[in-house]
């Protein structure tokens, strides 16, 4: 009778296990899901940074697999690795930026941030989390110090992971509150010089610096339809538009939102991506972001 509630202890412990198992597996495998879709829907255009998320998507779902199918204390410490060094990078592309891409405040990345953040806990907790002890008779009760030692989890490591998941809360809040949402500067007066260039075979339009310039589906000849985060992305060229050699079609401007002046062409606000890092670069052509399709704006040769 006195052995009982030892047993229930022992049951218990392992059950919790199990359940941080399958709770870092499902984070791994959401915070998978969310750079998939951003991935897919953007992100695969950007130079060095799109083949980045695809390996986090690749690595996110085959860790969650492992987690689920091993009870190791050595791949839940990778899955936990995994997650604040993704959570990291972009802390990082918030701050600093990486490979030339300077990421901005979205919801879909405060969401992957906070999951990352979670899973890191789960995964963290069970490698570090004493195991229920297997008693055996005969030679194989005679178990080793140092596996006893593993088997009871290591001094103050629970203390240790709680600190580093605030801190890593913390760092994202600093992060995303700093980061802010770019807006475009109202232009009184500017020009906006357009001028042309050749990108894959197709004469398109450019600003003063070579950049491609782009049309949004969802735009009408008179409304910009693309503000906050989605200007973010795609940055509004400002200021009434001038032809430089070249350029033909209809320049008119209309006026934001946010009251800042935008040059039109043929009846299409016109618009940069921040994934083009480089003149020469058309990554936004097609691409299905922030709520409706981009295109380059091409000129008749």
């Amino acid at each position: 009778m006195a052995s009982r509630p030892k047993l229930s202890s022992q049951s218990s412990m392992r059950f919790q296990r199990i359940g941080l198992r399958l709770a870092g597996a499902g984070l791994l495998a959401a915070t998978g899901a969310v750079h998939l879709d951003l991935y897919l829907t953007g992100y695969r255009s950007i130079p060095t940074i799109g083949w980045l998320f695809l390996l986090q998507v690749i690595s996110a779902f085959g860790l969650a697999a492992a987690v689920l199918v091993s009870s190791s204390r050595l791949v839940t410490a990778a899955g936990a690795g995994f997650a604040l060094a993704t959570l990291g990078g972009y802390l990082l592309s918030l701050w600093l930026g990486l490979f030339g891409f300077k990421e901005i405040r979205t919801t879909a990345g405060i969401v992957a941030g906070v999951v990352e953040v979670a899973a890191f806990v789960a995964l963290a907790a069970f490698a570090v989390a004493p195991v229920a002890p297997v008693h055996q008779a005969g030679p194989a009760a005679r178990t080793s110090r140092l596996l006893a030692r593993a088997q009871d989890g290591l001094p103050g490591a629970g203390r240790a992971v709680a600190g580093m998941s605030v801190a890593a809360l913390v760092l994202l809040g600093i992060s995303v509150g700093r980061a802010g949402v770019p807006a475009p500067a109202p232009a009184s007066g500017a020009r906006a010089v357009l001028h042309t260039a050749r990108i894959g075979g197709v004469t398109v339009l450019t600003n003063a610096e070579g950049f491609t310039l782009y049309w949004f589906a969802p735009d009408t000849p008179t409304r910009s339809n693309c503000n906050g985060v989605c200007a973010g992305y795609w940055p509004p060229l400002t200021g009434t538009p001038a032809a430089g050699p070249g350029v033909k079609g209809q320049l008119s401007t209309i006026t934001r939102s946010d009251g800042a002046t935008q040059a039109t062409y043929d009846g299409h606000p016109l618009y940069t991506y921040v994934g083009d890092t480089a003149p020469g670069q058309a990554f936004g052509n097609n691409v299905n972001l922030n709520g409706g399709l981009w295109h380059e704006v091409t000129v008749p040769g």
